[in-house]
């Protein structure tokens, strides 16, 4: 999955997501929209065959490149932790 930034804005990003995997995009916006500084995040595929999937996120305050990076340092740290119980647990 590549990302490509599309237009940045003061409160705004739009990114183009190259090979989006579900598995990680979904979570992602989940994540994105329960965070306190996100007005919106919206997920755009458009044509399977003629366009590419757009990432937009609109914040209140911060940066939305801080508020992403930080959603998805928290995703990386729950999965990791998910993925240590499991290992534990069919041990």
């Amino acid at each position: 999955m590549q990302l490509r930034l599309l237009e940045r804005q003061k409160n705004s990003v739009r990114i183009e997501i190259l090979n989006p995997d579900d598995s990680v995009i979904y979570p992602l916006i989940t994540a994105l929209l329960k965070h306190d500084d996100v007005a919106d995040a919206r997920y755009f595929t458009g044509h399977p065959q003629l366009d590419k999937p757009v990432l937009t996120i609109i914040t209140k305050k911060e940066r939305p490149e801080v508020v992403l990076h930080e959603v998805a340092e928290n995703l990386a740290s729950d999965y990791g932790n998910a993925k240590q119980l499991l290992e534990e647990e069919l041990k």
